[in-house]
């Protein structure tokens, strides 16, 4: 795993129960500005392996990346079980459950 693969996913790591980050923020943080589809690319591929909190990454407007049938009524149920409220739609409220 490359030093850049560490951060990024040492930072998804640190995203508690119960809260939410965007992928622009992570990669940001990571120290790539324009990051956000490696860390989505991450998360497709490492998550089961490392055992990532996937659910709790979304679209910087707080909604969710995957669509009908591909894994959203999933995520808007991990993330409802941590007591994150998901619109119908599948959008989170970023200031009241973003880190």
């Amino acid at each position: 795993m490359t030093d850049s693969t560490r951060r990024i996913v040492g930072l998804i790591l640190e995203v508690p129960k119960g809260r939410v980050c965007c992928y622009r923020d992570i990669a940001i943080k990571a120290g790539f500005p324009n990051g956000a589809r490696q860390v989505a690319r991450l998360l497709h591929s490492l998550s089961e392996k490392h055992g990532l909190p996937w659910h709790r990454i979304v679209r910087h407007d707080g909604s969710i990346a995957l669509g009908e049938g591909a894994g959203k009524e999933l995520q808007m149920a991990l993330l409802r079980s941590e007591g994150v409220e998901v619109s119908p739609g599948g959008k989170v409220d970023m200031r009241r459950f973003g880190v």
